[in-house]
Order: structure tokens, then C-alpha cells, then sequence
């Protein structure tokens, strides 16, 4: 080829060469903005959360549950003398149930509930563990279970197993060792052993093997809210589940003396409630609450942490009084069961919301899995439904009944009860005695405190919910008493104790 001929052709392929440059560097300069972008995302996971993924972490969960606090105990639920200043907040900011009940009269057979989503019948935990029949009982008593058995599923097993640290700090009374806390998904066991209250009470030394001792004269329930927050703080960067049973208000009455003072000062004739040293109880719980809440906003995740607030069962009297429900602790009446529920679920919980549906100890378990996003095998096999339709006011919860088996005696409570069933369908309760005693039928509406027996006018009514305790309790295999053969009827079935109220005891 002539020289002239081989400059054309370089002319030719150097404007080809420029015009292939020129269509592409449009795509170039695509790509190295997607780099770019791609790079300070990958900045942003490393170095911090991203909105995102602040946004889709799991929420965090705080359950906190009080041992005997009546339905009126605090001030957002009526008490004219108790304190609770940050409960009272949490109320404001959350929801309120005024007809929650535990799903027992006394405290072991709730919390196994409360940790299984299951009737304590079904589980076959139906007595605070280990129980105490009476000398000379019309019934022998069935030999229940005295311990949470590991073959159920936990609430903090569900959520251990979708990465939560999870940590029981207080009460347990589920059994001994070998089925603490630690055996039931649980990372942390601060003061959780077989035992029903503080030993030797509320003030260090303490003779709990599963809390480091305290300073002397140290108050267990302050120590509690310390142990509480320190876990929120350790935990801050990943989801948590802190169940955090308290021994208060159970006996013994133990408070400090500075509060004990503060409340003595306060009480006046007339009050519905005047025990100062149980006000001062529950103003020291109180203080807990408010410590983890300010811990939660100090580390920025109050909004990612739901809060519920309960109790065990209802208030002891003559302690405390639960007016204008009946009786108290022990009871199958409305004191003995209907207590507190307070639920704050940050961003879908209208403020001060108040809920009248009737509800129970079962329904934490699968509310606590809605609100968190987490879904358990077999749901069939739990008692409770969710709450969450109430919650975020979006819908309802089916029409259901409730009900509880108790085929045990209580004769050391004020006003205590033989071996009974109940259920409450609508506005009715009916109780069943099975020594034989007649049943009673209220309409709990009209009447709150339990005062007018209708089962002789509402005779139909007291047989159609008679068919439905029995077949629920049938279907839940729940264990029935027996009659006693060595029963003399010539005796009375136990010896009543002295009704006085505790001794006292403030911080020395």
C-alpha cells in the first residue's frame, strides 16, 4: 500500500478509535458513580448502622413482673396512697388494660404461663411450688408438676434462637437447679433460684446463691435495677430480652426507712390503701422502672424497646386491699386474679390508650412473638393469642373464654379457697368447687365485686358454662383432686391463721 494510502486508513481508525471513546464514556462515567455509591455504603455498614438497618433490627423486649401487686396497687390504676410516678408514665405512654388476669391465683403456675403462652393446667404447674395442703383435707390434692419442665418452649428460647441475649434478673420459683433459668434460653440468671421470695428478705447480706452478695444493708430490689441496666448497657448493640421479675411486693414487708417515712406522712383516715412500708415497696419498684427507661433513651434505643408491665396474681390482704374487687391473693375471686397489664410498643401503641377486652397471662407469649417478628412451631399447642390487633388498633381479638383450674386448697390467705374451676365468658364468671359446694355465677358489669350469686336464677346459664369448663378441662388433660379417705369430717379441714399483718422491718 502507498504511503498515502496507510495515513488514510490511520486517519480513518483513529476517528473510529475517538468516536468508540466518546460512546462510551457516558457508561463509564455510570459505572464509576455505582462504585462510588457502592463504596460509601459499604463505608456506612462498617463504620455505624445504616437507617435501614436500624430500622429492621428486632425490637428489644423488657418484662417486668411484680410478685402479689393487687389491681389497685399503683396510681394509674386507682390507689389513693401508692406511688408510681414512672409506672404511671408508662401507662400515658402505651396502653392500659383494665381486665387483665393472671392465669392463676398464686404466683409459680403464672409464670410458668407467662414464659410458655399455656395454661398452667395443661402444663400441669398448678400450685406455687411446692405447695402447701391443709392437715386434714375433704380432697387429696393431684401430684402436680413442681418445676418448668425442659421439654417446653420458652419465650426466651424463641427469641434466644433469633440472636436476643436474654437474661431472667429476680424471682423464679420454677423449680431447682437443674431447671433455673439457664436451662429455658435464658444467657443470664441473676437471683433466680427455687425459692418464692428474698432470703433472708430484702436486705443484704442475702443468702441466694445466684447473686454476688451486696453490701450490707443493700435492698435487693434497688440491686435488681442495677443488675437490669447494666445488662441493657452490655447488650445496647444487639437485640435483648430482659425478664425481670421482681420479688416485690411479696412478703416479708421490708422497706426503707427514708420511704417508709414519706408515706407514713401521707397516710390520713378514710385512705383505701394505708400501709405505708408496702407503698414504700412499691415506690422502690417503682424507681426500676424509671432507671431502665432512662438508660433506654440515654443509649438511643427506647424507641426499638417494647415494655410490658404485670403482676403474678393479686394483692394479699389484709397487706394491701384491692376494693373494690373481692378478696385477694389465693382467691378464685376478682382479687385474687384480675391485676395490672401496662404494654408500651414505641410507634404503634396509641398514648394512653385504655383496653376493657378481658385478657390473660397466656396472651404475653404470642403478642411479645408478634411485636418481634418471630413465629413458633405448633401454635395450636399455645393457649394465648396475640394482642397485637388491640395494640395497634387495627383490628380485634375473637370472642373467647377464659378460665382457670385450681384443685388445690389455700387456707393460709385471707378469704383462700378450696380446689375450684372458673371461666368468664362475656361479661359472666362462673365458679365451680369440686369439694361440691354450690357453684357461684357472676355478671361481672353489673357486679364488680362479686356480691350477688345469680347461679339460683340463672340456672341455664350456670349449665351451659359448667359443659364448658368441663370440656375445656378435658381437653387441657387437667389433673382433678380426689376424695380423701382418711377426711374426718369431725375436724375442721386446716387450722385458720391469724389474720394481723406482718411485722415490719425498714432499713436499719
Amino acid at each position: 500500500m502507498a504511503d498515502g494510502g496507510l495515513e488514510a486508513a490511520g486517519e480513518r481508525q483513529g476517528r473510529e478509535i475517538v468516536a468508540l471513546d466518546l460512546s462510551i464514556r457516558p457508561l463509564c462515567e455510570l459505572m464509576r458513580c455505582v462504585v462510588f455509591h457502592l463504596l460509601i455504603c459499604a463505608f456506612a455498614l462498617v463504620g455505624g448502622h445504616s437507617a435501614a438497618g436500624e430500622e429492621s433490627r428486632p425490637l428489644n423486649v423488657v418484662l417486668i413482673v411484680a410478685d402479689d401487686l393487687g389491681w389497685t396497687d399503683l396510681s394509674c390504676y386507682g390507689s389513693d396512697l401508692y406511688q408510681s410516678p414512672h409506672l404511671d408514665q408508662l401507662a400515658r405512654d402505651g396502653v392500659r388494660f383494665t381486665a387483665n388476669y393472671s392465669a392463676c391465683t398464686v404466683c409459680s403456675p403464672t409464670r410458668a404461663a407467662l414464659l410458655t403462652g399455656k395454661y398452667p393446667a395443661r402444663l400441669r404447674v398448678t400450685d406455687w411450688i411446692p405447695g402447701l395442703p391443709p392437715s386434714n383435707p375433704k380432697l387429696t390434692v393431684p401430684d402436680f408438676t413442681k418445676h418448668l419442665p425442659l421439654e417446653e418452649r420458652t419465650l426466651a428460647e424463641v427469641l434466644h434462637e433469633a440472636g436476643y441475649a436474654t437474661a431472667s434478673i429476680g424471682k423464679w420459683h420454677l423449680g431447682g437447679p437443674d431447671f433455673y433459668p439457664e436451662k429455658h434460653g435464658f444467657d443470664l440468671n441473676v437471683a433466680g433460684t427455687d425459692q418464692p421470695q428474698p432470703r433472708p428478705g430484702y436486705f443484704a447480706p442475702y443468702a441466694i446463691d445466684t447473686i454476688e452478695q451486696g453490701p450490707k444493708g443493700e435492698y435487693i430490689t434497688d440491686r435488681l435495677g442495677v443488675e437490669a441496666v447494666e445488662f441493657i448497657r452490655a447488650n445496647a448493640d444487639r437485640p435483648f430480652f430482659l425478664y425481670l421479675p421482681h420479688f416485690a411486693v411479696h412478703l416479708p414487708v421490708q422497706a426503707k426507712k427514708k420511704l417508709i417515712a414519706k408515706y407514713q406522712a401521707r397516710v390520713h383516715e378514710g385512705m383505701n390503701h394505708a400501709n405505708a412500708a408496702y407503698a414504700a415497696m412499691i415506690d422502690s419498684m417503682d424507681q426500676t422502672v424509671g432507671q431502665i427507661r432512662n438508660t433506654l433513651d440515654e443509649l438511643g434505643i427506647a424507641e426499638r424497646t417494647v415494655i410490658i408491665f404485670t403482676s403474678d396474681n393479686g394483692g394479699r390482704i389484709p397487706t394491701s386491699s384491692n376494693a373494690p374487687l373481692r378478696a385477694g391473693k389465693g382467691s378464685c375471686y376478682e382479687g385474687g386474679v384480675r391485676v395490672p397489664l401496662i404494654v408500651y410498643w414505641p410507634g404503634v401503641t396509641p398514648a394512653g390508650l385504655e383496653i376493657d377486652a378481658p385478657v390473660i397471662t397466656t396472651d404475653i407469649f404470642p403478642t411479645t412473638l408478634a411485636m418481634t417478628g418471630q413465629t413458633i412451631e405448633n401454635k395450636a399447642s399455645l393457649d394465648g393469642v396475640s394482642l397485637a390487633p388491640l395494640l395497634r388498633q387495627d383490628g380485634t381479638i375473637a370472642d373467647r373464654d377464659l378460665f382457670w383450674h385450681y384443685p388445690h386448697y389455700q387456707h393460709y390467705q385471707l378469704e383462700g379457697t378450696t380446689p375450684y374451676g372458673a371461666i368468664r365468658r362475656g361479661d359472666w364468671k362462673l365458679i365451680e368447687y369440686y369439694d361440691g359446694a354450690p357453684a357461684e355465677l357472676y355478671n361481672l358489669r353489673e357486679d364488680i365485686s362479686e356480691k350477688h350469686n345469680l347461679a339460683a336464677t340463672e340456672r341455664d346459664r350456670v349449665k351451659e358454662l359448667g359443659a364448658a369448663l368441663a370440656a375445656w378441662r378435658a381437653a387441657v388433660g387437667a389433673q382433678m383432686p380426689a376424695p380423701n379417705p382418711n377426711y374426718d369430717p369431725s375436724k375442721p379441714e386446716h387450722q385458720p391463721k391469724s389474720t394481723a399483718p406482718p411485722a415490719v422491718k425498714a432499713a436499719t
